[in-house]
């Protein structure tokens, strides 16, 4: 590992993508009645990629680099364990409609799974991609369980990926589009805020904001609850709940497709289903 801390160039390129994309700044994107929120974190992937694309660094550098993503979700995991343990109260004293609105998440796996598999032929990287939104929580849970450098750790770092490309600014849209409906209250767009990331939440609970001014502190409030609550029991859910169903969904796919279910390249724990068929 110390000759990864020693490569000096990947450390000045990292501190100058970071520091472009803070000098860039969070800017809000109005189209009419839509709006959405661009984040450094985008700038700083669109300019990793294209700095790959063009090959304008060396291949050797970005390898050199890939061993700092599991430091990093390390961690990761250790600040979201110090938030979990003084917060835990705050899932007992919350009330049901914030509490199980984590099952809500849950949804991903039913939509993803067969898609990946009966129609794009997926292997173990589609249970990564879709047992949850693939966010902060979920790079700790697939890293931990399975390694980042497994089948399931590439597919969790492309939903990531793809996520933050993406998903603020269909957040926004999602959340502007509803608003206008007319269909829910603002308190419960505002519970529906919290996906557990906070730039995703920040573009959902914009729009709310702006159309219901008069409210705006009790939006803000009850979506950075229902955040917080996203981050902490749904890395519970993950655990106990959205693995396993994956496992189980994912054999049951290639079992309807007539053939026997791919295995991941790299595997760290021995996976216990909860759901066998």
């Amino acid at each position: 590992m110390k000759e990864f801390l020693k490569d000096w160039k990947v450390h000045a390129l990292c501190g100058v993508l970071v520091l472009a994309a803070e000098l860039i700044g969070k800017h809000s994107v109005f189209l009419g009645p839509i709006s959405f929120t661009l984040f450094p974190m985008l700038y700083t992937i669109i300019m990793g990629i294209l700095l790959a694309v063009f090959k304008l660094i060396p291949r050797e550098m970005m390898e050199t680099a890939s061993p700092y993503i599991t430091i990093s979700v390390l961690m990761l995991g250790a600040r979201s364990a110090a938030t979990i343990g003084p917060n835990l109260g705050l899932i007992f004293s919350s009330g049901a409609a914030l509490v199980l609105q984590e099952f809500g998440n849950l949804g991903t796996i039913f939509f993803s799974i067969p898609i990946g598999v009966l129609i794009f032929g997926m292997g173990r990287s589609v249970v990564g991609a879709g047992f949850s939104i693939s966010r902060e929580g979920s790079l700790i849970v697939i890293g931990d369980m399975y390694g980042l450098d497994s089948d399931e750790g590439l597919g969790v770092m492309g939903g990531y990926i793809v996520g933050t490309l993406f998903g603020t600014i269909v957040c926004g849209i999602c959340s502007s589009m509803l608003a206008k409906t007319g269909w829910f209250h603002p308190w419960s767009l505002a519970m529906a805020c919290g996906t557990g990331s906070a730039s995703m939440m920040s573009a959902n609970v914009a729009p709310l904001m702006d159309m219901w001014p008069e409210m705006a502190d009790e939006i803000y409030a009850l979506a950075y609850a229902s955040n917080t609550l996203s981050g902490l029991d749904g890395l519970y859910m993950n655990l106990l709940l959205a693995i396993p169903m994956s496992n189980g969904l994912y054999k049951l796919m290639w079992k309807l497709k007539g053939k026997e279910p791919p295995k991941s390249h790299k595997q760290k724990v021995e996976q216990v289903d909860i759901i066998e068929y």
